[in-house]
């Protein structure tokens, strides 16, 4: 008699967000025994630090933002899942996502949490229907619209004031985001739509960046913030520091200066890049494990990027807190390889290689064409050579050779004639997150299905459409996930 042996199952390793730690971590795990499953609430990998460029038309979001599944097509042994994760259960080792109206709960022996965050408006949530953020794909397009779109008002305009507060453009936070944003804005109107309109002299615009803090660009040291004031001093740029900001509107901003005086800005278009705020995934982290979370949501992680108590569960990328790292993208890249190695040695019974630690590659940011500042280690450099050192590093970065030809395509275009290769707006991309908005927190988009979409259970002759949709669980054995019926 034959006796036949049943494979055991691989290990099963979770991967929460498509960013750059979580990306670069499940790339780390190619050639690893595992299954890997990414979960993440978009279908792309976004490259975030050139959202700007999308808001104000250089690039399309398509350069900046690959389809996660055509990154990762040839790595068999890793899928991919759509989905928004509402719950982590530590004890049950699970991850429940959903997306539109379909709940999915996913098992793990080893979970990598990397789901980013998202714009801070300090508690004040409600200035975001009247500043956008530059956080997300959504972001950058509505943005664009707006900026695009004030230009086209104010050539309807029918009085002075109105042009003036159409072309007047507020950017709030004053670190790389905020700087780039305000170069870019100055730029657009100064060289870009300098001979499109009739009416309106667009060079005439006014970009005026604000921030609380008393220096731009406090993290690369007072010499190059200084260089920076200086070029968007000369580009045109309004830099107002100590300024905060205590209200916002459709119509205009008001801050209070550090004298305790305030002031009202009439402006429509209004940028906020000032602040960040862990996912709120972190805060179930900390409840279910005792971790502390810092200031702004992150969690305090152990020196190995592993939550206390849950060797298992690494947190990396935005979302952690140690030792006072900041939120860039190359702490997430390091981070995601790091965690994914440490995975790969446990399961070849190997000691791990020690804690983390970071290699400070430099900061960098753009001020306008030809002219950028960067540090690097103890170097620290300005002008054009800076921003040929900005070009190279992200070009290196972006994902694909196909988005690397593309984006380096618009920058010839942009950067030595004066077009913008992406100016197109729709009404849509400017009010769908209003309308959305106004729907209240009741709306929760579905995705109808029949009965007959059920396994194991037949339609009947009245069989209706199906808006409420029962959980589906991951079975262990890697098969594909299957409705449960009860």
């Amino acid at each position: 008699m034959s006796t036949s042996t049943q494979q055991a199952p691989r290990h099963r390793v979770v991967v929460i967000g498509s960013g750059f730690g979580g990306l670069f971590s499940t790339q780390k795990l190619k050639r690893a025994d595992v299954d890997v499953t990414l979960i993440a609430r978009t279908t792309h990998h976004l490259f975030q630090p050139l959202l700007y460029q999308v808001a104000t038309g250089i690039l399309s979001e398509g350069e900046i933002a690959p389809a996660t599944r055509e990154v990762l097509h040839r790595q068999a042994n890793a899928k991919v899942l759509l989905g928004d994760v509402t719950e982590i259960d530590l004890e049950a080792r699970t991850v429940t996502h959903t997306a539109v109206g379909r709940t999915t709960v996913t098992p793990y022996d080893s979970l990598v949490v990397a789901a980013g965050a998202g714009q801070s408006y300090f508690g004040n949530d409600a200035f975001a229907r009247h500043a956008p953020g530059m956080k997300s794909i959504d972001d950058a397009l509505e943005l664009r619209g707006r900026i695009f779109g004030s230009f086209e008002l104010a050539e309807l305009a029918s009085t002075p004031a109105e042009i003036e507060r159409l072309t007047t453009f507020v950017v709030v936070g004053a670190g790389p985001t905020g700087v780039e944003m305000a170069g870019q804005i100055s730029e657009l109107a100064r060289r870009t739509l300098k001979r499109d309109f009739r009416r309106i002299d667009p060079t005439t615009a006014r970009v005026i960046l604000l921030d609380a803090a008393p220096a731009v660009l406090g993290s690369f040291g007072e010499k190059l913030g200084d260089r920076a004031v200086r070029r968007l001093t000369e580009m045109g740029v309004e830099v107002r520091l100590g300024a905060k900001v205590v209200d916002v509107d459709s119509t205009g901003i008001e801050v209070e200066h550090g004298d305790g005086t305030r002031e009202r800005i009439e402006s429509v278009c209004k940028v906020w890049a000032a602040g960040v705020s862990a996912s709120p995934l972190g805060r179930q982290l900390a409840e279910q494990s005792g971790a502390t979370l810092d200031r702004a949501g992150r969690v305090e992680v152990r020196d190995d990027l592993t939550l206390p108590g849950h060797p298992e569960v690494f947190v990396v990328g935005d979302m952690m807190s140690l030792k006072g790292l900041p939120g860039v993208a190359q702490v997430a890249i390091q981070g995601g390889r790091y965690a994914a190695e440490q995975i790969q040695r446990r399961l070849e019974g190997k000691e791990p290689t020690g804690p983390f630690e970071y290699f400070d590659k430099g900061s960098m940011a753009t001020i306008s064409r030809f002219s950028a500042v960067a540090s690097v280690g103890k170097a620290q450099f300005s002008g054009f050579f800076a921003w040929i050192l900005w070009l190279a590093v992200h070009l290196v970065y972006i994902i694909g050779f196909k988005h690397r030809i593309t984006t380096l395509l618009h920058w010839v275009v942009t950067f030595i004639g004066r077009g913008r290769s992406e100016r197109v707006v729709t009404q849509q991309q400017v009010f769908a997150r209003q309308a959305i908005a106004d729907l209240g927190d009741g709306y929760n988009p579905e995705l109808p299905r029949l009965a007959k979409d059920r396994p194991h259970e037949q339609p009947t002759a009245d069989s209706t459409v199906e808006a409420a949709v029962e959980p589906s669980v991951e079975p262990t054995d890697g098969a594909q996930s299957r409705s449960r019926v009860d």
